[in-house]
């Protein structure tokens, strides 16, 4: 069995996020997602909409995936590779110059998708007026 993991916050589930998702599933059996909880949304200074037990349940109902587990550091990735098996880590274009994945390659297969041109949950907060956060408040436009 061929053990796929991957990381992310997966706020506002799109179809970027499916689509990334169905590609990592395509490449082996089993596909592990490492999602990011709000504590450590935090402490890399990002507020999701969907607090850490909603995002899990979203993502649980998808096909494609079939275990969701916390990413609590950035440093618990070695750790998830050996604890699960892990055969590669799949993670989107826009890391795949980011230190934190350097070392992985020591300890499995990893490799970066192409993003899905044209959607990120940043342009749909920006799409739908929504500010960033002041003080983990989501800032809401006047209607």
């Amino acid at each position: 069995m061929k053990r796929i993991l991957t990381y992310g916050t997966y706020d506002l589930l799109h179809y970027g996020h499916i689509r990334l998702l169905k590609r990592a599933k395509e490449l082996g059996d089993y596909l592990i997602v490492a999602l990011s909880t709000d504590e450590f949304n935090a402490l890399k200074g990002k507020k999701a909409y969907h607090n850490y037990e909603t995002r899990k349940e979203m993502l649980e109902a998808l096909r494609y995936v079939d275990l969701v587990i916390p990413e609590k550091t950035w440093e618990q990735k070695i750790n998830d590779i050996k604890e699960y098996n892990v055969d590669m880590v799949v993670m989107g274009s826009d890391w795949a110059n980011d230190e934190k994945f350097k070392a992985i390659e020591k300890e499995c297969d990893l490799l970066f998708l192409n993003r899905t041109e044209g959607v990120s949950t940043t342009k749909i907060k920006e799409d739908l007026g929504l500010k960033k956060p002041i003080n983990g408040v989501a800032q809401v436009p006047n209607c």
